[in-house]
C-alpha cells in the first residue's frame, strides 16, 4: 500500500490520479477530511481507506508491515499565516514524526518541501545540502519547511530511501478550494472573466519594470511525474529542488491566459499590498541539475503549453485531474 497525505489537497490529489493512471489503488489517504472544496479532488479516485490524519500514526503503527511507500504531501501551506504555533504543529512536528516512522519501519518515504526556504535568493536557488543552515525564509511557513529539511540532514537515522523535494510555483487542476493561495493563473482566469482584464503587481524595485517579476511555474503533472520517478527510482536519497529550471514574468503567464481564452489582452497593474511587498520575490528559479544528474530526463511544460492545458480542459470546464 502507499500512502499520501494532504490527499484532498492539489498536489496531493493530483498524485492519486498518477498512482491511479499507473494502476497504483491500493492508496491510503491521510488528511482532514472536513472540507467539502477539498473533498470535490477525491470524487472518481480509487484508493481503500481516507484516515484523519490526527489518528494516522495509531493507524501506521499497526499497519506498517503492509506500507510500501509515504508521499507526505501534507502541510499547511499558507504564506500569510504567523502563527507559529500551527506551523510546529502541522510541518515541523508532523514531518519529524513522519521520518522517525518510516526510518523505524524501514518505509521509503518523500516529503514536501518548498522555494519558499530560499527567502529572497541571496545564496542563490540550488539545491546542495551545504547552503540550506544559512538560507533566510520570509515567512514562519518557509521557516517551518527549512527548519525540517535542517533537522533531516542532522540525522543519522534514515529510512531506506527519502527525498525532500522542494516545490516552486506549482499551478494545475484540483487547487480550486486554495483561495488567496491559488495560483496567479486561477485568479487571472478568475479576472478575465469577470470583468475582462487582468490586475498584477507593480513592481517596487528599479532593476524590474512592472509585470516582470520572475518565478519558476511548474505545471502540476509535471510535479507528480518527478514524485512518480523517485517513488521507482529510489536512489539517491537527498533534498531536490522541484521547478522547470526556467524562469517566466507574471506578464508572460497573463497574456498566455488571454490567449488560452481566445480574449484581447487588458492588463491593470496595482500596488503589492504592503503585508507583503518586503517579502515578495522578484525572482525565483529552480536549479534542476541534480535531478538532471540521477536520470530524470522528461521535459517539463513549457510556461505556453501549462496554462494553455490547464485553462482549455480543466477551468474552463471546472474539471478535476
Amino acid at each position: 500500500m502507499i500512502i499520501i497525505t494532504g490527499a484532498a489537497g492539489f498536489i496531493g490529489s493530483c498524485m492519486i490520479s498518477k498512482l491511479n493512471s499507473k494502476n497504483h489503488n491500493d492508496l491510503i489517504l491521510v488528511d482532514d477530511f472536513s472540507n467539502p472544496e477539498k473533498n470535490k479532488n477525491l470524487e472518481g479516485k480509487k484508493f481503500i481507506k481516507k484516515i484523519n490524519r490526527n489518528i494516522f500514526f495509531d493507524w501506521f503503527e499497526k499497519n506498517h508491515s503492509k506500507i510500501d511507500f509515504v508521499f507526505h504531501i501534507g502541510a499547511r501551506t499558507n504564506t500569510t499565516e504567523f502563527d507559529i504555533s500551527v506551523f510546529d504543529k502541522l510541518n515541523l512536528n508532523y514531518s519529524k514524526d513522519m521520518w522517525k516512522s518510516c526510518t523505524e519501519f524501514n518505509i521509503p518515504l518523500i516529503y514536501a518541501s518548498s522555494a519558499a526556504t530560499y527567502g529572497m535568493g541571496e545564496l542563490g536557488y540550488d539545491d546542495n545540502h551545504e547552503i540550506i543552515d544559512k538560507l533566510k525564509p520570509l515567512n514562519p511557513y518557509g521557516e517551518s519547511k527549512n527548519d525540517f529539511d535542517k533537522w533531516v540532514l542532522k540525522q543519522n537515522k534514515f529510512p531506506p530511501f527519502w527525498a525532500g523535494m522542494k516545490f516552486f510555483n506549482v499551478y494545475g487542476p484540483n487547487e480550486y478550494h486554495k483561495g488567496r493561495m491559488a495560483s496567479v493563473i486561477i485568479h487571472a482566469f478568475k479576472q478575465i472573466n469577470e470583468s475582462g482584464k487582468v490586475k498584477l503587481f507593480k513592481s517596487h524595485k528599479p532593476d524590474f519594470e512592472d509585470g516582470k517579476q520572475l518565478r519558476d511555474f511548474v505545471y502540476v503533472k509535471d510535479v507528480v511525474n518527478v514524485l512518480y520517478f523517485f517513488m521507482e527510482h529510489k536512489n539517491d536519497s537527498g533534498i531536490y529542488n522541484l521547478g522547470t529550471g526556467k524562469a517566466r514574468s507574471f506578464l508572460d503567464l497573463a497574456k498566455t491566459t488571454f490567449s488560452a481564452l481566445n480574449k484581447t489582452e487588458n492588463i491593470e497593474f496595482i500596488d503589492t499590498p504592503l503585508d507583503i511587498r518586503d517579502k515578495y520575490q522578484y525572482f525565483t528559479e529552480a536549479n534542476i541539475e541534480k535531478l538532471k544528474y540521477i536520470g530524470y530526463n522528461k521535459f517539463f511544460h513549457s510556461l505556453e503549453d501549462g496554462i494553455t492545458d490547464y485553462v482549455q480542459y480543466y477551468l474552463v470546464e471546472n474539471k478535476f485531474y
